[in-house]
C-alpha cells in the first residue's frame, strides 16, 4: 500500500500508480484524466491530501490548478515553484506529469519542517496536454499571465464549454485570468519530468539537466481533390486527396531526415473523407509538427516542407475529373524564410503535380525556451553531489516550463524512462531513478537557498 511506504522516490512512483486507475481515470480500462473531468476532481482531492500531509497549505486557483504552499522563514517571501501537469492523454502513461508533482511533494516532505529563505509552492497544473479542449497549457499560461481570454471560448467533443466545466467545479470563467501570479512573487520554476525519449537510457544515466525546450510549429493541412467511384475513374484522371497527402507525408520525412540535426517533423493525425472503401478520397486533413532546438533551423525546414507540399499539389496536364479550380495558393501562415535546400529535390524534379487544392492553417508557433544558466549550474552541482554523471540535453517535447519562462527563470530535470516510451500505458520509471531525481531536487533546493542566504 502507498500509505505504508516511507517518504522518497518509491512512494512518488507508487502514488503515480494509484492515480493511474479509477476514480482518477475517466476510462475504466486505461488512463485518461481530462481537465475538469470527474477524474480530475478526484485526483486533486487525493493530491491535496498528500500536500497537506507533507506540511503544505493548499488552495485551488481560478484556473483550477491545485497549489500547495510551504511557507518560508519570512512570510510572503517569493516562492520556488515546483510544478508539472496532472492531466493525461487518452490511453496514456502514469508518470508523464504526475511524477514531477509527486517528487515536488516528496522534496517538501524531506525538509521535515526546516524553513528556507524562500517559500516552495508545488503546483499541479490542470491542462498541459490539451486532451479535452483543443488548446494546450491553458492553466500554466494563466499562471504566467500570458493567456488571452479569447482562448477560453471553446468546447470539448461533447459540446461542453470551458465555462460550463469550470462552473461544475464552482469556478467562474470570468475570474480565470486572475490566476496570474503577481510580479515579484516567484523566485524560480523547477520541473522534474520523464525524458519521453531514449537518450538517458542509451547512455546509462538516471537524470539529466535540460538546457531548453525546442521551438515548435504546428499546422493543420487540408488537401482537397475530387471524390469519385473507385471502379470507374481511370488512374490518370484521378485527383486522389489521400494519395497526394501520402506523398506529402513522405516528403515531410525526407526533408526532416536530410537535416541531420536535432530537427524533427511529424504527421501525427490524418483523416480522410468520405472514408468509404469504394470511393476515391476527396478530402484529407492532417497535422504537421516541426521542432528544433533553434528557431531558424525549424523555420528553414518548415519552409522547405510547405514548398514541397505546394509542388506535389500543383496542376497537372491532365484535366481534373469533374472540373474544379486546381491548385489554391498556399497562404503565408508563418514567418518562415523561403525554401533553402531545394526541398531535397521535390521542387526540382520536373514531375507533374497532382492537381489538388491545399489549405494550411497555423495552429501554434512556440519559440525555443532556454533554461536559466545559473539554475542549470545548480542542477549540475546537485547531480554531481548525488553521485551521478552530469549530462545536459535539449527537450524536444513541450512542457509547462516553456510557458513559465515568461514569468521567472526556469530549470528542468529529466528522468530516465524505459525505452523512451511515453504517452503509452507501457510508460515506466524505475523507483531507484525517482530516488536519484529526488536527491538532485533536494540538493538543488539547498543550493538555491545558499545563494539567497550566504550566512
Amino acid at each position: 500500500m502507498v500509505s505504508a511506504l516511507p517518504p522518497g522516490g518509491a512512494r512518488a512512483i507508487a502514488r503515480c500508480d494509484e492515480l493511474g486507475v479509477a476514480p482518477y481515470s475517466d476510462l475504466p480500462d486505461s488512463l485518461y484524466r481530462g481537465y475538469l473531468t470527474p477524474a480530475y476532481r478526484a485526483a486533486l482531492d487525493r493530491v491535496g491530501a498528500w500536500m497537506v500531509e507533507a506540511g503544505m497549505q493548499i488552495r485551488m486557483d481560478p484556473a483550477a490548478n491545485l497549489i500547495g504552499r510551504y511557507e518560508s522563514l519570512t512570510p510572503d517571501a517569493p516562492a520556488l515553484i515546483i510544478g508539472s501537469h496532472i492531466d493525461s492523454v487518452r490511453d496514456g502513461g502514469r508518470y508523464d506529469g504526475p511524477l514531477g508533482i509527486m517528487l515536488g511533494i516528496e522534496a517538501v516532505a524531506a525538509l521535515q519542517g526546516r524553513r528556507l529563505p524562500f517559500a516552495i509552492e508545488v503546483i499541479a497544473f490542470g491542462d498541459e496536454e490539451g486532451s479535452r479542449f483543443p488548446a494546450a497549457m491553458l492553466t500554466s499560461r494563466a499562471v504566467a499571465g500570458t493567456l488571452d481570454a479569447a482562448a477560453l471560448d471553446m468546447v470539448d467533443v461533447h459540446g461542453v464549454s470551458v465555462a460550463e466545466a469550470l462552473a461544475e467545479m464552482g469556478l467562474d470563467v470570468a475570474e480565470y485570468l486572475t490566476a496570474a501570479r503577481p510580479r515579484g512573487a516567484t523566485l524560480a520554476y523547477l520541473e522534474a519530468h520523464i525524458e519521453q525519449g531514449p537518450l538517458l537510457e542509451a547512455e546509462g544515466l538516471a537524470v539529466g539537466t535540460v538546457t531548453g525546450i525546442a521551438a515548435q510549429l504546428r499546422y493543420e493541412i487540408t488537401v482537397t481533390g475530387t471524390a469519385g467511384h473507385a471502379g470507374t475513374t481511370s488512374m490518370p484522371l484521378r485527383c486522389d486527396a489521400l494519395a497526394g497527402a501520402a506523398e506529402m507525408i513522405l516528403a515531410v520525412e525526407t526533408i526532416a531526415r536530410s537535416a541531420a540535426s536535432d530537427l524533427v517533423a511529424t504527421v501525427g493525425r490524418i483523416e480522410a473523407s468520405p472514408g468509404a472503401a469504394n470511393v476515391i478520397p476527396g478530402s484529407v486533413t492532417f497535422t504537421l509538427d516541426v521542432r528544433a532546438g533553434d528557431a531558424a533551423r525549424r523555420n528553414e525546414a518548415a519552409a522547405d516542407i510547405l514548398e514541397a507540399i505546394r509542388v506535389i499539389a500543383a496542376p497537372s496536364s491532365f484535366p481534373r475529373e469533374g472540373g474544379g479550380p486546381g491548385l489554391q495558393a498556399i497562404p503565408s501562415v508563418a514567418p518562415v524564410p523561403p525554401p533553402s535546400r531545394g526541398n531535397s529535390g521535390f521542387a526540382q524534379d520536373g514531375g507533374e503535380g497532382r492537381n489538388l487544392d491545399v489549405a494550411i492553417t497555423l495552429i501554434h508557433d512556440l519559440p525555443a525556451s532556454p533554461c536559466d544558466p545559473a539554475l542549470m549550474d545548480l542542477l549540475d552541482a546537485a547531480t554531481a553531489a548525488a553521485g551521478q554523471p552530469i549530462r545536459r540535453l535539449v527537450s524536444g517535447a513541450g512542457h509547462d516550463a516553456m510557458v513559465m519562462a515568461a514569468l521567472c527563470p526556469t530549470a528542468m530535470l529529466f528522468i530516465r524512462c524505459r525505452g523512451g516510451i511515453s504517452h503509452n500505458p507501457a510508460e515506466h520509471v524505475d523507483p531507484a531513478d525517482a530516488e536519484i531525481a529526488l536527491a538532485v531536487m533536494s540538493g538543488f533546493i539547498d543550493r538555491l537557498g545558499a545563494t539567497l542566504d550566504p550566512a
